[in-house]
């Protein structure tokens, strides 16, 4: 009778312990999404860092130039063409510029898509303001549409010296799709 009784202690707090970690890993879990958020608010991951002005106000021309690599990509979810118009220009700091991206839908069908961006590296995305971009909105084509896409910014003239190469990123996701629902990041 006594080893039924030890036994049924330790089977209790065997119990407990379970419970424990089950609900510190809920917890976890639930914490996951918004330390997320904040590590990349903090690094520049998703573009998170980058800063948005309804204006190019404050924006001062320098001489100094960075490289900028424009890329594009499209999730396997969605069946459109996209690509930047140039690959790689420079441009000086604190100017207003634009960068233009073409896309087309080659289906049948009105789809709708929408655009996350990135920029590399983290610490430039910190110095990277764009007053306009098509990933602001979803983008509906129509049925073999066409379409010059135009993303407005300038590059703070207080950008690191080290820094001479910048590459903006975008990928186009179906409408609805979340990069996050399948972990697709590049």
């Amino acid at each position: 009778m006594a080893a039924d009784l030890e036994r049924s202690q330790k089977n209790r707090k065997t119990a407990r312990r379970l419970v424990l970690v089950a609900i510190g890993m809920f917890g976890f879990g639930f914490a996951l999404w918004p330390l997320y958020d904040v590590f990349c608010e903090v690094t520049g991951l998703g573009g998170r860092a980058i800063q948005i002005a309804e204006t190019n106000e404050g924006a001062v021309a320098s001489d100094r130039t960075v490289s900028i690599r424009f890329d594009a990509s499209v999730n396997s979810s969605l069946p459109w063409h996209f690509q930047a118009k140039e690959k790689v220009r420079e441009y000086n700091l604190g100017v207003p510029s634009t960068a233009l991206y073409l896309t087309m839908n080659p289906t049948g069908d009105e789809i709708i898509g929408q655009a996350t961006y990135n920029v590399t590296p983290a610490e430039a995305s910190l110095y990277f303001v764009k007053t306009e971009c098509f990933c602001f909105t979803e983008q509906k084509l129509q049925a073999n549409e066409s379409r010059e896409m135009p993303v407005y910014f300038y590059i703070k003239p207080d950008l690191p010296e080290h820094i001479k190469d910048i590459t903006l990123s975008y990928t186009f996701y179906r409408h609805g799709y979340e990069p996050s629902d399948h972990m697709a990041y590049h």
